[in-house]
């Protein structure tokens, strides 16, 4: 049986977090910077900048994810962190106007995007990354985080749509489901209140 485990994403780990995305999917144009820019500086921005910007924002600390290993070997990615550093949520209509939590409101935390690697997946990769990410949270003093999955009880669903993770896996972790947010993704919620 594999050996999972879960390490934050800090700088002297830069080579797994790249290692992480890069295995099939978005992951590696999109660095994960796509949850905190705007829509205009996406779009002007090529690959090499949006690395760099990931670089300089695991650089500068808190990590603004977690990394599965699996036996050893960088296989996923969640990025995990303050809401209101993720500026797409907080100029995302759908979102702002669905939330019962303040914008502002730097205890609301969200998990934005999953990564897990071709040959990694179907093992669970996703669950044991929420997992780690809600005891993540809550050791940084979160009390709450969001999170915008995909609902795939219907339809048909490209893999790549699915970095969001899905509503299963979140349910599974005791989030309780909301408001839909647009056709086939939801806002899910959970307290991280012992």
């Amino acid at each position: 049986m594999a050996t999972i485990i879960t390490e934050p994403a800090t700088i002297t780990r830069w080579g797994d977090v790249q290692h992480s995305l890069s295995g099939g999917g978005d992951g590696a144009d999109c660095q994960c910077i796509w949850p905190v820019v705007r829509n205009k500086v996406w779009q002007t921005t090529t690959v090499e900048q949006r690395r760099d910007m990931l670089h300089g924002e695991i650089a500068a600390g808190p990590p603004p994810g977690l990394i599965a290993y699996v036996d050893g070997e960088a296989a996923g990615w969640i990025r995990v962190g303050p809401r209101t550093v993720q500026q797409r949520i907080l100029h995302t209509r759908a979102i702002a106007s669905t939330t019962t939590e303040a914008l502002d409101d730097e205890s609301v935390w969200a998990v934005t995007c999953f990564v897990v690697r071709q040959e990694h997946r179907a093992q669970g990769l996703n669950a044991r990354l929420l997992a780690s990410a809600l005891d993540y949270a809550r050791e940084s003093d979160a009390r709450m985080i969001e999170a915008y999955p995909v609902d795939t009880s219907t339809g048909s669903h490209r893999s790549n749509d699915l970095y969001h993770g899905t509503v299963s896996t979140f349910l599974a972790a005791g989030f309780e489901r909301g408001p839909d947010l647009t056709a086939g993704r939801v806002l899910m919620t959970r307290g991280l209140a012992d």
